[in-house]
């Protein structure tokens, strides 16, 4: 889970006190034991990594274990003789983030806790688009994973929406058009219904959170790729060279694919909304109401020919957008996420298609389509990583909200 840590060179002018070297070396040494990915690392190797000393280590590592970060993983022994080897890993209780989500049938709720887990994944069904509605229900259930994450000896430090649709100064949608959202300060409605109060509540992209949650779930493997999701609306999440990239818009269902097409509800015509969101492709097929994994799990499995024809323009008309965003950023892997996950099979060949005859270093680098791990639940577990992260890029902060 834990990623490059890039530095600046300390001015040499100004003089390090006491205490921001301290603050430092518990981060280097707190890294160490994140960076292992659930290996448990022992004091003397802790030592040798870091160049701190024994004295030094074993007074960081005090630290951590009474503020919950790391906790002492069980004694192993290397050979018949010696002392067990005592190793350290991130805790299982403690701090842990809260994320929420927004998705066409359902509100989503899930709490993740330092290591990365899913401890608590929640769902209320909703029919409605006012905001004021939505946001009641996203604290209902905000409040109801708080609790039970305590009971789980979890204490949530902050909570983030996954939002489809820009984002500004990390709490106002702008314009989310599909659900009809312009200028919703999402986060300030939410911070007011939620207990305990104070917690901090940021808003971000879907499509950006689901990136995230995939890129954990493959083990960070993946070093440069899009995540494309079929949700509200169609995002694309970008990691490049194993950094995810920021201040990316990321609305690629907004991107035109005919010139000729039909209005969409942003306002343009032709988008790719048009021919690849799941309401183009589930039409009128699907009964009112049906959650959309129930409605394609019935109307493909009963061979519709609609939705067959649906498919294949919609497989199409991603390949298209696909295919003009990697001739502007090289990548190598295409993860469909979302609801897209769940029709990858059917998606597949139409994006292929398009991107062999449109991307031009397809002869010699080719680009692997897949469809994503998590499916559905992946921007919701990402707003929680998101939230939880905060505490593994600084653990100085929680140590002092802990002793506080």
């Amino acid at each position: 889970m834990s990623r490059p840590v890039h530095r600046v060179a300390p001015n040499t002018d100004t003089p390090i006190r006491q205490d921001s070297l301290r603050a430092h070396n518990l981060d280097l040494t707190f890294r160490q034991i994140a960076g292992a990915r659930g290996t448990p690392v022992s004091r003397s190797e802790l030592a040798a990594t870091t160049g701190l000393t024994r004295p030094t280590i074993s007074r960081i590592i005090d630290e951590l274990l009474a503020a919950e970060l790391i906790i002492e993983a069980e004694p192993t022994r290397s050979g018949n003789s010696g002392r067990p080897r005592v190793g350290l890993t991130l805790a299982r209780t403690g701090p842990a983030g809260l994320g929420l989500d927004i998705r066409a049938d359902v509100l989503s709720a899930c709490v993740v806790d330092l290591t990365g887990t899913v401890r608590h994944l929640d769902f209320l069904p909703h029919d409605g688009l006012d905001p004021d509605k939505v946001v009641r229900g996203l604290s209902t259930m905000a409040n109801r994973a708080v609790q039970a994450a305590a009971a789980e000896r979890l204490t949530v430090v902050g909570a983030t929406l996954a939002a489809p649709g820009p984002v500004q100064d990390s709490s106002v949608v702008r314009f989310a058009p599909t659900l009809g959202w312009r200028d919703v300060d999402a986060g300030a409605a939410l911070s007011d219904g939620l207990e305990p109060a104070g917690l901090p509540v940021l808003v971000d992209n879907d499509a950006r959170l689901a990136a995230l949650a995939e890129w954990y779930a493959a083990g960070q493997e993946l070093n440069n790729f899009v995540c494309v999701s079929g949700e509200f609306d169609i995002g694309a999440g970008l990691v490049l060279d194993g950094v995810q990239l920021r201040g990316w818009a990321g609305e690629l269902g907004h991107v035109m694919v005919d010139s000729d097409g039909a209005p969409c509800a942003c306002g343009a015509t032709g988008c790719l909304q048009r021919y690849a969101g799941l309401q183009a492709i589930l039409g009128t097929a699907a009964e009112p109401g049906t959650a959309p994994a129930v409605a394609i799990d019935a109307l493909t499995s009963a061979g519709n020919p609609r939705i067959a024809t649906a498919l294949d323009e919609a497989g199409t008309a991603l390949g298209v957008a696909i295919a003009g965003l990697i001739n502007l950023v090289r990548v190598d892997t295409v993860l469909l996420g979302g609801s897209y996950s769940l029709l990858a099979s059917w998606l597949i060949d139409g994006i292929n298609r398009e991107l062999h005859r449109r991307v031009l270093t397809t002869a010699w680098s080719p680009v692997e389509v897949r469809p994503a791990i998590l499916g559905p639940d992946a921007a919701v577990i990402g707003a929680a990583l998101s939230t939880v992260d905060l505490v593994r890029r600084d653990p100085n902060g929680w140590l002092a909200t802990a002793q506080g």
